[in-house]
């Protein structure tokens, strides 16, 4: 895979006109932060994005969730099945209460993984309803040292699969396949640097993206999962830049990417395109005063368009969080408030453009409220005059909404 890379300012022709939209970088942007003497670097504090309240399969078919139970004070699993006329959720109960902090992924066949600590031993099981109560497969575990830290990645493409990363304190990550294996957990492999993140590049789960520390600086690296984790660099906008990718659609290649390159001190959202040689743009709307985005999903099936892609941002403000609604060829975001209940993060486009927001309410507890997307080829909007506070339009009143089912 090529790496997405600004091109040098050397070697950046000169446009005839000035940049057409504020905020966009032109084929010559790298100039701009590209000295012959530059000042220290400031030093930028990047905060990672907020987990979703839900995780979702890759086709949307099921989630899964950790939540109260009816006492207010235990957690217990739930499966959220989404794929058919009408969503429900199923309860899955265990034995004992669980920690709040166990991760839950859904898998592809309707059970839900489950990653439970007990010390320095780290255990995986697949529960699955079975009639009034809970089945449960033990899938293996992984003994971790002390210091080190273990995360489920995002669900894998075909959802018969799951992987994690073992992050240790002395600088290197391990890869494990926790569940789909032939036999229990299984060590993929070693990677220096210290990694986060985790995106998916291909249908197959065999490229992965992580944001990998070594040296100072982050760097987004591909890591090959059938040749021995073999690791290539993917995202490198500067040498002292700190790159990460957010999100990717290997249908259209977008990429979406949060990195400090053009504002040093300031992580911005910017997009690029996969294997491209063109700059990474950073759109100004994508950078909202008092605000934070944090894209959560991307339209699929758009090939070799990926400025057509709809994009769903989750939106963090004074007021709260709501719904952003873009495409790169736009640039222009739709705020819509987000339904009463929405699981927070979580949601999936349709390859028709419709967005689903899954959300739990006293009196609809598995609901699913139904977007449409942004319009396409709209007029640039003039640049406003000063900064001014977003106010997202309520779903009810929103020209996007098309309706809810519950």
């Amino acid at each position: 895979m090529r790496p997405v890379a600004l091109r040098s300012a050397e070697a950046a022709p000169r446009p005839a006109a000035p940049a057409p939209f504020t905020g966009e970088t032109s084929p010559r942007a790298a100039a701009r932060w590209v000295r012959e003497a530059v000042p220290p670097r400031p030093v930028a504090a990047y905060v990672p994005s907020p987990a979703p309240d839900c995780v979702l399969t890759r086709d949307g078919t099921y989630a899964a969730r950790l939540t109260l139970a009816a006492d207010g004070e235990s957690w217990l699993p739930e499966r959220w099945a989404l794929g058919g006329p009408e969503p429900y959720v199923v309860p899955l109960p265990g034995n004992q209460p669980e920690e709040p902090d166990a991760e839950v992924q859904p898998m592809g066949d309707g059970r839900v993984l489950i990653h439970r600590t007990a010390g320095t031993r780290h255990v995986f099981s697949l529960l699955y309803p079975t009639g009034p109560g809970t089945g449960e497969l033990i899938a293996g575990s992984v003994e971790c040292p002390d210091g080190e830290t273990l995360r489920l990645l995002p669900p894998a493409p075909g959802g018969r699969r799951a992987f994690a990363v073992a992050v240790s304190p002395g600088g290197s990550t391990a890869v494990w396949l926790v569940a789909g294996g032939p036999c229990g957990p299984e060590h993929l492999g070693e990677i220096r640097g210290r990694c986060s993140g985790g995106v998916w590049l291909d249908h197959e789960g065999r490229m992965l993206a992580l944001d990998r520390e070594a040296d100072g600086r982050t760097k987004t690296v591909v890591v090959d999962l059938e040749r021995g984790c073999e690791v290539s660099l993917l995202l490198q906008i500067s040498a002292e830049s700190d790159d990460r990718l957010v999100m990717a659609d290997p249908d259209s290649g977008l990429l979406l990417i949060r990195s400090d390159a053009p504002s040093p001190g300031l992580h911005r959202l910017g997009w690029g395109v996969l294997g491209s040689s063109l700059p990474v743009r950073f759109p100004e709307g994508l950078r909202p005063a008092e605000c934070v985005m944090t894209p959560f999903a991307i339209q699929p099936g758009q090939v070799l368009t990926p400025e057509a892609c709809a994009v769903a941002l989750r939106v963090d403000g004074v007021g709260g969080s709501w719904i952003g609604l873009w495409r790169p060829s736009g640039r222009r975001v739709w705020h819509v408030a987000a339904p009463a209940g929405w699981l927070t993060g979580a949601g999936l486009w349709s390859r028709a453009g419709v967005l689903r927001l899954p959300y739990a309410t006293r009196e609809d507890p598995c609901g699913l409220a139904v977007v449409e997307g942004p319009p396409a080829g709209e007029p640039v909007p003039a640049a406003p005059a000063g900064p001014s506070p977003v106010r997202p339009v309520p779903l009810r009143d929103s020209p996007l909404a098309v309706g809810a089912a519950g």
